[in-house]
């Protein structure tokens, strides 16, 4: 009795073909049919376990197979997929043939791969297959992981019927027929290996699906891989059926089980694995998206990954004839909505926990074309094509605790994003009460961003990545901020934030600090007066003195000064300061990539992308409840003159007054009710 991935076998009922225990060839040898079943009788016999032979069209093959002519069978079943009607969407007349090339895809060809912004060579075995186990040149297995997601080869596909090179189809050939066979056997547990793990078996499969239907009828796929190919997917759907992960993850693995499902509707279980992905993404979007729109991770990277894998899964559906609820399609276009909301003005989404500062601007051009939504182009165009929004320009997402302020919708609008959500589903930052600013076409005030998650780099930069030093918040005696809560229960009420015509207000408390002693709470007010500047108020409620340290950290493209104890930027376009309005004594100094005592100083807009940035510190001890007060004053050149004094303070709100050349304003700011935020302007 040999055991396989999911049943057992009595071995010699039907075949005279023992297992796959036999004199096999080397495996670049193996091209044709014959090889394989030569070299693997015991995988080819199992793969027929996985179809449904009773399946229209499949007549031949079932005959074949229960004669016991294994050989045969696979001849069948491949002229089956080259004459159906299965998969015609990925099906691709086959290009002319030409020696063109194209210079990414020969660093490929080469074994060549970038891995998220690192260069690698894969290295080949003594056995000659290469080895999928490499961890790139930073010992990083998020770098396996992802080259076992098989993109490199979907460029070199895209490549191939781009070019007509045969060179590029063959080494899709060669490398597939690599690959599997170094896979085998499945495992058929749950697995964190770099070829076993949910997030590669499920990219895998929708890359081999365009694969194996685009080459269906290429004389360089040879008939072993597309074999090979039909062999291995039904181990990716089992794994993607009965060990998937939540969150984003289970989006991109359902999504996968679900294109196996209609792609190849031949295998036996794949009515059940459709239906299961049906309801469990279903389900999955309830408790993944918020309300609001916004993803339970509160990443925006992750919220677009989890909306492509939505999206991927309504097309999948609506390719298969299933009908999915109204709320599904209801809630795609909700994160869309999102996407136009809260990106910058220059088109870049936030900055925030594990995220990249990726562009949106085409993906919410195209959507808005798609949802018939203008107003989403106008803000993704500055105002170019579409329609002006009804409502904005800033908004206030109440169940991810997000405010986005902006000054309009122009290329030079003021904008920021204030954070006083929950702790986030997954790839959480310890940053409650942050604030990014962009104006000018520029950004200012930064997120450090997410450096890498394995490796060395991570090794370096990961707990500054993930703790509140790379952040602009503010540290308690040097203590970072504690994990919070993981999801919202509700939303926000109205006493959190206000957005009028003039002003934009939000507040919220963070109260949990690292091995911190005795009770402390932070609770931060940001007051954005529309087009002119903002004012971030700090109350630190305290039963102890303290050590406070305002942190204020800059893209690193800003020149940053100190003028007294104002912090301010001089550059040629797009400028920041940042000034006390407190009477606190600060002592004020600039970090700039430091590695000891301590990693502070340092920038990273996309993995395994780092630089060195500015953290200005504004440091200074209390003795009791304290206010500290901020005016964040932006300008397209140089920061003008302008003052800006406390009126009064008490337990429960600040006045400030702040006068330019030009005008006076007079800001209530309440410390956590929105009802009492006012602005007065003379």
């Amino acid at each position: 009795m040999f055991i396989i991935a999911r049943s057992f076998l009595l071995v010699g009922l039907l075949f005279s073909i023992s297992g796959n225990a036999v004199a096999q060839k080397n495996w670049k040898e193996i091209i044709s049919v014959e090889d394989l079943c030569e070299s693997y009788p015991e995988t080819m016999k199992n793969m027929f376990d996985d179809f449904n032979l009773n399946y229209q069209g499949l007549e031949r093959v079932k005959t074949a197979f229960n004669s016991g002519n294994i050989v045969d069978a696979c001849h069948y079943l491949l002229a089956y997929y080259k004459d159906c009607n299965t998969a015609q969407h990925l099906r691709k007349e086959q290009p002319a043939k030409t020696d063109n090339t194209l210079a990414s895809a020969d660093t490929v060809l080469n074994d060549v791969f970038v891995i998220q912004n690192v260069r690698g060579q894969v290295p080949y075995r003594d056995d000659g297959h290469r080895d999928w186990y490499y961890k790139g040149p930073n010992n990083d297995r998020e770098w396996a992981w992802l080259s076992n997601r098989h993109s490199q080869i979907n460029s070199v596909l895209t490549t191939y019927f781009k070019t007509g090179n045969p060179e590029y189809a063959k080494y899709i050939d060669l490398f597939l027929r690599d690959f599997i066979i170094a896979s085998m056997p499945y495992p058929a547990v749950k697995s964190r290996t770099s070829v076993w793990r949910g997030l590669e078996v499920s990219f895998r499969a929708k890359v081999w699906s365009r694969i194996f239907y685009g080459l269906i009828n290429s004389e360089y796929l040879s008939p072993s891989t597309q074999l090979l190919i039909l062999s291995s997917l039904p181990d990716h759907a089992h794994y993607n059926r009965h060990f998937h992960g939540g969150n984003n993850w289970l989006t991109m693995e359902i999504s996968a089980l679900a294109t196996i499902a209609t792609d190849f509707p031949e295998y036996k279980e794949s009515n059940e694995w459709l239906e299961f992905s049906i309801a469990t993404m279903t389900e999955s979007m309830k408790d993944q998206v918020y309300p609001d729109g916004v993803q339970t991770e509160l990443t925006s990277h992750y919220h677009n990954v989890s909306l492509y894998n939505f999206e991927l899964f309504k097309i999948i559906c609506d390719n298969a004839n299933k009908t999915l609820p109204e709320f599904f399609n209801r809630t795609i276009e909700d994160m869309y909505s999102y996407l136009a909301h809260a990106m910058r003005p220059d088109g870049y989404r936030i900055l925030n926990n594990d995220g990249d500062r990726g562009s949106d601007r085409d993906i919410v051009i195209s959507a808005a074309k798609k949802f018939n939504q203008p107003e989403w182009e106008y803000i993704a165009t500055n105002g170019k094509s579409g329609t002006e929004p009804l409502h904005g320009p800033s908004y206030f997402y109440p169940w991810a605790g997000q405010l986005i302020s902006r000054s309009g919708y122009d290329a030079n609008a003021h904008w920021s994003f204030f954070d006083i959500g929950p702790w986030g589903s997954g790839h959480q930052h310890n940053d409650k009460l942050h604030i990014s600013i962009s104006a000018y076409g520029r950004d200012l005030l930064v997120d450090a961003g997410r450096f890498a998650y394995t490796g060395d780099v991570a090794q370096k930069f990961r707990p500054y990545a993930r703790g509140s030093a790379g952040h602009n918040v503010i540290l308690i005696d040097s203590k970072c901020q504690d994990a919070g809560p993981t999801h919202a229960k509700e939303p926000l009420d109205i006493s959190h934030f206000k957005i009028t015509d003039d002003f934009d207000y939000a507040s919220d408390s963070f109260d949990r600090f690292m091995d911190l002693d005795g009770e402390v709470k932070h609770i931060r007010s940001v007051f954005y007066v529309r087009g002119e500047f903002w004012v971030v108020v700090d109350r630190i409620i305290t039963d102890r003195p303290r050590k406070i340290d305002a942190l204020w950290h800059w893209h690193p493209a800003c020149l940053v000064e100190k003028d007294n104890v104002t912090v301010k930027t001089n550059n040629r376009e797009g400028n920041l300061a940042v000034i006390p309005v407190s009477q606190q004594k600060f002592d004020i100094r600039f970090i700039q990539g430091q590695e000891e005592p301590e990693i502070q100083g340092w920038y990273s807009p996309e993995y395994n992308i780092f630089e060195p940035n500015i953290a200005s510190y504004y440091s200074t001890n209390i003795s009791e409840n304290s206010t500290i007060v901020w005016l964040l004053l932006p300008s397209g050149k140089k920061i003008p003159e302008i003052g800006a004094e406390i009126i009064s303070e008490n337990d429960s709100e600040v006045k400030i007054k702040v006068r330019s050349k030009q005008h006076n304003w007079q800001l209530n700011i309440p410390y956590t009710d929105s009802r009492d935020a006012k602005l007065a302007k003379h």
